[in-house]
Formats: structure tokens, C-alpha cells, sequence
């Protein structure tokens, strides 16, 4: 059960990593032919048991490492020069027997590591010098051995390098996707501050020359000090009421944009989202609460899980918020985010619950007054 729900829980790019990793090992599998073939040299005599257990530790070697080097080259990490010397010599003492399946692997394992033509030029010598080597052999077929190792060369390498690619793009994907997320998120955030900062750097720069004035004049003229304390009070509250407005504003959102907003970003950062609201009856002091539910219901699911899916519905003043991204223990609620929602849901007369529910979906949901 802890491996399903490993799996079951795994993000998307993880479970896009596995499947590359256990596709490209089946490619790598292909030297277990070579335990087949040494088993008919055995039966029809050709070779001994000791030479046939010989080759047989040798293979089960070579397999043991051969999962490595991919995975290596998957994390970005230094070419693992061992692994490739030991397996290369293998696939030589194995060639040198006449196997030639293992020498097919050896080069796809290489191939993530050196260049191109380098991979391509050392495929061809192989090719060339095995048959060459094998020629000697009396019952030497130069026409079957070309076709078997040149396909088997081909669909190992080019196997590998198809797999590394497609990692290398859904990597570059992903962060694509985390990217836009998190500049969806912030966008709305950066927006109010570059407000604030406009207003605030006005009036405080207003307020500064002000007081300015009144601290040259204090000595001379303490009425004309005092006119301008007055007025740098009149400018200190009117610059709160105007920092007022424009939270006011800030908060008095529309419910029908924030979830489709919402719904665009999640769908961007591939979350397949659904909404069914029932929106017309509700007073704009519902809609502006609800908004800000969504909102910020929204930053967690990008934030904190790995959903696939969201599900979000309004009915007669109760939103209800669902997504299948929880991948283990949920903490408390940071005061300036659910928490502090929850507050203000309180202080509107409704509730606000946010947990784990069963099918492994987390559950917010607002209940205010219709």
C-alpha cells in the first residue's frame, strides 16, 4: 500500500521520470539474451559449464550496472567513468566470446556522455571490427550478424538519446509551468504594491516638504509654523483615507473574473480545473469575500500540492474547493493566508474549513451569508 500511494501521490513530473527511466532500462534489458545463447552453447556442448557460469556472472554484472549511467546523465551529473570501464570491458571479454548483445548496450550507455559523431563513429568501428573479428569464425554469416548488431545498435542509442531528450524537454516544461504559476500568483500582489507605492511616495514626499517648511518658519513665525503642521495634518489624513480607498478597492473584486482567472492559471500550470458557480443572487459583499476565498485557495493548490485536478462550486453562499494534490501531513495555517480568511469569513457571519478529506483531496470550504 505505501508504494501505491508513492505512486498514486507522485507529482506529474516524477511519474513522467519513472516512466522514461523504466522505459529506457526494458532498451537496456536487451544483453539478457546473451543468458539464452550461452544456455544452447552448454546444451549442444559447445562450451563448458564453467566457461557458461563465467559468462553468466559476467552478464548478470553487466545488467546490475547498466542501470546506472542513464539515470546519471537524467540528473545532470559527471560522466560515471568506472561504470563505463567495467561495463565496456565486459561487453569486449563478452564480443571476444562471440555475444554480441552486450556491445549494442555498452554504446547506448556511453552515448549520453560524449558527442554525437564521437557516438556514431564509434558505432560504425564496432560494427566493422566485430565483423571482421568474426569472420574467422567457420560458420560465419556477414550478412545476418551486420543486420542483427547494426539494429540493435541502433535501437539501444538511439533509444537513449530519444529518452534523454524528451527528459531534458519535460524538465524545461515543468519549470515553465512552475514559472507562470508563480507569476500568476504574484502578479495581482505586485499590482497593489506598485499602488500603494505610487500613492505613499506622493504623499509622503508632500508631508516631508511640508514639515520642511514649518521647521524653517518655526523661529521666525509660529502661526505660519503652525498653518503648515495644520496642513501637513490635513495631508497625513487625507493620505489615509486614500490608502483606505484603495485597499477598499483592492478587496472589492469581482467574483466572475477571479474564478476565471483563477480557472486560466490552474489550467496553465496543467490543472485540469472545473467551476460551477452560482453567482447572481449573491450581495457584493459575499461575492468580495468569496473572491478572496478563491484567490487564495487557488495559491495553495499551486503552491503546496501537486493536484492534477480542482473542482470548484458555489452555491448559495457555500464555495467549496477540492483538489487531489495532497501528498502528506497538512501544518497549520499561516496567519496571512487560510488563517486570517477564516477571520474575516467569522467576523461576515459564515465558516471556513480547510482539511484533508477521504480519496486523498483537500476540501476548503467558505460558508457566508447569502
Amino acid at each position: 500500500m505505501r508504494l501505491f500511494d508513492r505512486v498514486r501521490n507522485a507529482s506529474k513530473v516524477t511519474k513522467v521520470r519513472w516512466l522514461i527511466i523504466y522505459c529506457t532500462d526494458v532498451v537496456l534489458l536487451i544483453p539478457v539474451f546473451g543468458y539464452f545463447e550461452l544456455y544452447v552453447r552448454w546444451r549442444d556442448a559447445d562450451v563448458s559449464w564453467p566457461v557458461v557460469a563465467v559468462g553468466v556472472l559476467l552478464l548478470l554484472v553487466f545488467n546490475v550496472l547498466s542501470i546506472r549511467p542513464f539515470r546519471i546523465a537524467m540528473r545532470g551529473e559527471r560522466r560515471p567513468t568506472a561504470i563505463l570501464a567495467i561495463t565496456g570491458t565486459i561487453a569486449l571479454v563478452l564480443a571476444a566470446a562471440g555475444q554480441v548483445f552486450a556491445l549494442p548496450t555498452w554504446l547506448a550507455l556511453l552515448a549520453p556522455f560524449v558527442r554525437r559523431r564521437t557516438i556514431i563513429a564509434v558505432s560504425v568501428a564496432s560494427i566493422v571490427l566485430f565483423n571482421v573479428y568474426a569472420s574467422f569464425a567457420p560458420d560465419f554469416n556477414p550478412s545476418l550478424l551486420i543486420v542483427v548488431q547494426s539494429f540493435f545498435t541502433a535501437l539501444c542509442v538511439g533509444a537513449v538519446l530519444a529518452n534523454l531528450k524528451l527528459w531534458q524537454l519535460t524538465a524545461e516544461a515543468h519549470e515553465g509551468e512552475e514559472a507562470l504559476a508563480k507569476l500568476a500568483v504574484s502578479e495581482e500582489r505586485l499590482r497593489f504594491a506598485r499602488d500603494l507605492n505610487d500613492l505613499l511616495g506622493r504623499s509622503l514626499t508632500d508631508v516631508a516638504v511640508r514639515t520642511e517648511q514649518a521647521e524653517r518658519t518655526l523661529r521666525g513665525d509660529r502661526e505660519a509654523a503652525a498653518a503648515e503642521m495644520f496642513a501637513v495634518r490635513d495631508l497625513a489624513r487625507n493620505s489615509l483615507r486614500e490608502v483606505r480607498t484603495v485597499v477598499q478597492n483592492y478587496r472589492a473584486v469581482d467574483l466572475d473574473e477571479v474564478l476565471a482567472s483563477v480557472r486560466a492559471v490552474l489550467e496553465a500550470a496543467d490543472v485540469r480545473c472545473t467551476v460551477r458557480a452560482d453567482t447572481g443572487s449573491l450581495p457584493p459583499e459575499t461575492r468580495t469575500l468569496l473572491a478572496t476565498v478563491v484567490r487564495e485557495g487557488a495559491t495553495n493548490v499551486l503552491k503546496h500540492s501537486k493536484a492534477e485536478r480542482c473542482t470548484i462550486t458555489i452555491e448559495n453562499g457555500v464555495l467549496e474547493m477540492s483538489n487531489d494534490g495532497v501528498s502528506g501531513p497538512v501544518g497549520e495555517h499561516a496567519p496571512i493566508g487560510l488563517a486570517g480568511l477564516a477571520q474575516r469569513v467569522r467576523a461576515a457571519g459564515g465558516t471556513l474549513q480547510a482539511e484533508p478529506v477521504s480519496g486523498g483531496r483537500y476540501l476548503l470550504r467558505a460558508a457566508v451569508p447569502a
